[in-house]
């Protein structure tokens, strides 16, 4: 699939844009207010379609066995004893491991339900299957995986029905019977799989709509979109559950191209009253309700946000604001978002229900704010233009928020490693958290806990305490990376405490022939400093946004699970991303899943009350996006790295093709200096996204202040020239504020796309230089002599 893809957009003329301050669709206010009254939806399920869905009883098999190694295993806030628990597990499972025992694992060809099951400790709580359906009408396989909490994420999971014999079309009618839930019908995973290359992937998107909206909705895509609708659009089910699916996107334009068959989107009305957020179950009708059971150290998960990739960004907004009323929320636009070559656009559109809760439990069990981000490419290379070409248009990624990230995928990893099933997270560069230089041991860091902000900068370039000579801080460093205490991009090891590094510093310190006995005097003289230095330096980056509001254990915690972070405002935002799902060969660009925990602000009102949250606290951080566009061409180049170094090492003890051999090291050499590249252009990203995050910061305090003058006039009974002169100043002073705040923002936004254009050039330049190479080494091959 080939859809058109925009080359070489201006990034001058765009940049990142919060639309609640700059007025983005201004025109779209007055809809917005009309269409709150009478369409209202929320998160439901996402529906995959799979090559495979086993028994039901092989998966309650599964999940009794994880619940006896949950059992078995000593329960650990940090990290369970993996390789003790490894063997807990073989004692359970005996026949089958599901990953090698030398630590690798393939991502590729695995049943997507056991990683939901064994990675996040996820339970089957439903199914559709012929063999448990009294209906002699069901022609697919469905399972319905949740978390503990029922009314979070829901994943229900179809595949064809091997027992069925292959849909056949005679006359205009199919030789197996149609699915009495015909959401549930075998012709969809055909439309699907023919749509998408045979790919398996996430096919629907689904929402839950209060009562009268689904008509008024059916109504809008009638007037507005009708090449959308599906020919029966709407079903009615006993009980007076009601079922509209339409397609999500068109090929090319909106309203000019056909509708593209493979994506949907699903709208569920139920007769019950109850809303998402105290229902029992997912409301689809036709799955039939299965008990499970739930280790200790499950966490429940919830909705965030659904990502797709589209041919026409304007159109699926434009078809989404006419339809349900969404609204732009946050755009990144050309030139912020790059990998080397790659660049690509996204807008962040949804509703807007007015949920505010001062109660953290409600604000993350909220399913009522519906975020869509939607990307397209502006390049033929690169994830999303890959993602078009390869599959067409559909469902990126699935997000779903967890009160506590850290030790959510800590547990993920432990169950990896241990049953050898769930999965694997995307290559985050050590460089993103932080590694140790020559002159952080020389200026030292303060080990104020509260630093003021006129300090700040100069404590983070170590300028604000003493440390040591130069030529003391460059034998710690030759002496660390002998001793293996640090890499050669000077990355600290994760498992090493202050003893063990002391031991190593002793130890080759007074070995290393450069280093002088005044070299190790330094050295124990200012010996806890030097060590504070060295172990904080494995987060020193996270440090610099987060300060003393993490401790230690969290901030490694984060490093070691490879966990994003970022900061708008008062508020956190944890980010994590799987490697692709779906995949049945490596490399294959497929969908993915992300997991975070919003960690909103704990400010008060001004009656000392804690102050109302909104959905989405933390944003959609421009770091986290950029850093996950960069690691997923970073994951995908280390991939190529990874199998040329394999077919090297096959090639070499088989004694083949020399001519091929040549080849294969051109492309490992490729390959490892575009991950350098897209390193480096992430390390130099880096403190240009601390100024945008620190100007973001500052503009929406200044804007809060502003708002707090405004209100406290409005309201005050207090009228004299004082209190408007006083008012007045006041207000002058925050606008000065603003006004520098959003320069700053503008200025980093400059720098941002000028780093951006310099690796656009540099990956291209190393690219043409790669083909040139490739096409002179054909050449020099073609004119050799043939042998015999």
């Amino acid at each position: 699939m080939s859809p058109p893809i925009k080359e070489d957009a201006d990034p001058s003329a765009t940049s990142f844009v919060h639309s609640e301050t700059s007025g983005l669709k201004e025109a779209s206010v007055m809809f917005q207010s009309a269409v709150d009254g009478d369409v209202s939806v929320s998160f439901s399920h996402v529906h995959l379609y799979v090559d495979r869905v086993d028994a039901m009883s092989v998966y309650k098999e599964f999940e009794q066995k994880l619940n006896m190694l949950s059992r078995r295993i000593s329960p650990c806030s940090e990290s369970a004893d993996v390789e003790s628990s490894r063997l807990v597990w073989e004692s359970i499972n005996p026949t089958r491991f599901g990953g090698s025992k030398t630590g690798s694992f393939e991502t590729e060809n695995r049943d997507v339900v056991k990683q939901l099951l064994a990675g996040f400790g996820f339970r089957v709580t439903g199914t559709r299957m012929r063999e448990d359906s009294a209906s002699a009408k069901v022609n697919t396989r469905s399972v319905l995986v949740t978390s503990r909490d029922p009314r979070g994420v829901q994943f229900v999971v179809t595949a064809l029905d091997d027992c069925i014999s292959p849909v056949t079309i005679e006359n205009g009618v199919t030789n197996v019977d149609t699915d009495e839930f015909f959401h549930f019908d075998a012709s969809h995973l055909h439309q699907f799989f023919e749509a998408h290359d045979q790919r398996q992937g996430v096919a629907v998107l689904a929402f839950e709509a209060t009562p009268g909206s689904l008509e008024t909705i059916y109504q809008r895509y009638k007037e507005m979109h009708p090449k959308l609708l599906l020919p029966t659009p709407i079903f009615q089910y006993e009980g007076g559950t009601k079922v509209l699916e339409v397609f999500a996107f068109y090929l090319g334009e909106k309203c000019q191209s056909e509708p593209d068959v493979g994506t949907k989107l699903r709208f569920i009305e139920s007769s019950s009253s109850s809303s998402a957020s105290t229902r029992a179950s997912c409301v689809l009708p036709g799955l039939q309700h299965i008990n499970a059971e739930f280790d200790d150290s499950s966490q429940p998960a919830y909705c965030d946000h659904w990502v797709s990739n589209v041919v026409s960004r304007t159109g699926f907004l434009d078809t989404l604001e006419d339809t349900l009323g969404f609204t732009p929320k946050v755009d990144f636009n050309a030139g912020v978002v790059a990998a080397g070559e790659a660049q690509i656009e996204s807008t962040v559109t949804g509703n807007d229900p007015r949920f505010v809760s001062s109660d953290k439990e409600s604000a993350l069990k909220d399913q009522s704010q519906v975020y869509l981000p939607i990307n397209n490419a502006l390049s033929s290379v690169g994830h999303v233009g890959g993602f078009l070409r390869e599959i067409g248009q559909g469902v990126q990624h699935i997000a779903s928020r967890v009160d506590d990230l850290i030790s959510f995928i800590q547990r993920c990893n432990d169950y990896r490693k241990m049953t050898g099933e769930g999965f694997t997270f995307l290559n985050i560069p050590r460089s993103y958290y932080g590694v140790l230089t020559e002159k952080q041991l020389v200026h030292g860091i303060s080990s104020s806990t509260h630093p003021s902000d006129d300090t700040r900068e100069e404590e983070l370039n170590g300028s604000t305490a003493q440390g040591i000579s130069e030529s003391c801080a460059s034998s710690i460093l030759i002496a660390l990376e002998k001793s293996g205490v640090i890499s050669s991009e000077g990355a600290v090891d994760l498992d090493l405490d202050a003893s063990d590094i002391d031991d190593a510093l002793e130890k080759h310190l007074i070995m290393d022939p450069s280093s002088s006995s005044d070299h190790v005097e330094e050295y124990r003289n200012k010996k806890q400093e030097v060590i504070d230095i060295i172990l904080r330096s494995r987060y020193t980056n996270l440090y610099s946004l987060l300060r003393h509001h993490l401790s230690a254990e969290s901030y490694l915690g984060i490093v070691k699970n490879q966990i994003l972070v970022d900061v708008q405002g008062e508020d956190l935002l944890y980010q994590i991303f799987t490697c692709p799902i779906l995949q049945r060969l490596s490399g294959e660009e497929a969908p993915f899943l992300e997991f975070i925990q919003r960690v909103c602000s704990e400010c008060k009102d001004p009656n000392g009350c804690p102050a109302k949250m909104k959905p989405g606290c933390g944003g959609f951080g421009i770091r986290n996006f950029l850093t996950l566009f960069l690691s997923i061409e970073v994951s995908k180049a280390m991939l190529d790295v990874s199998r040329a170094r394999s077919l090297l090492v096959v090639s070499s003890t088989d004694d083949g093709d020399k001519n091929q051999q040549s080849r294969t090291r051109r492309e490992l050499q490729f390959a490892k200096e575009m991950v350098q590249l897209f390193t480096n252009q992430l390390n130099e990203s880096n403190p240009i996204l601390t100024e945008l995050s620190d100007a973001m910061t500052q503009e929406g305090v200044a804007r809060a202040a502003l708002l707090e003058i405004t209100t406290t006039v409005m309201t005050s009974d207090d009228d004299t020239d004082y209190m408007t002169t006083a008012a007045a100043a006041r207000r002058q002073m925050w606008e000065s504020h603003l006004k520098n705040a959003q320069d700053a923002k503008a200025m980093g936004h400059e720098k941002l796309m000028l780093c951006s254009s310099k690796y656009k050039n540099l990956m291209k330049e190393l690219r043409e230089q790669h083909d040139d190479d490739n096409m002179k080494h054909e050449a020099v091959g073609s004119r050799l002599p043939q042998v015999g």
